[in-house]
């Protein structure tokens, strides 16, 4: 029988199911503890959706199914490994990381931000990363302060 009609294991098949690792940011890995408990959250589902297509039986099946868990398993225990947990800040004369801002655009429109880690950023549900443009023009600035992104001024109205 050729080669061509057995079932063995190739490079071919096993480099399709090999994902490349996700990209780990060069800056600090700095978390709040809400931050630290999402990502060992994210690493127990990853180990949980390894488990599961560890248990499939055709051999390349279960290296599809595994490859996407198994390149989180490597970024979140990586970001674990490396968080930098900060502390609620002690005061709200400025921003400072895990601060809540409400600032005014030129535009008229008013919104409020928490500044958090990279990983917990989520700027549709009110969260955005301290590395950002915006979060890092609000960092250090207090209410009244003005500060330019672009063509737009942002004018900081509370700090929480």
């Amino acid at each position: 029988m050729a080669v061509a009609f057995t079932k063995e294991e190739s490079f071919e098949t096993a480099s399709e199911t090999l994902l490349p690792d996700r990209p780990i940011s060069p800056h600090p890995n700095l978390v709040t503890e809400a931050g630290l408990k999402a990502l060992e959250s994210q690493l127990q589902q990853a180990r949980a959706a390894y488990a599961v297509a560890s248990t499939i039986e055709d051999i390349n099946e279960r290296r599809r199914q595994a490859a996407g868990p198994l390149r989180d398993l490597r970024y979140l225990a990586e970001r674990i490994r490396t968080a930098q947990p900060i502390p609620a800040p002690a005061s709200i004369d400025t921003v400072a990381f895990g601060s809540t801002v409400t600032f005014s655009r030129d535009d008229g429109r008013v919104q409020t931000y928490r500044i958090v880690g990279e990983d917990e950023a989520d700027p549709k549900t009110g969260s955005i990363s301290f590395v950002s443009p915006v979060g890092r023009l609000l960092m250090g600035k207090a209410v009244g302060d003005v500060a330019s992104v672009g063509d737009q001024e942002l004018e900081i109205v509370a700090i929480s």
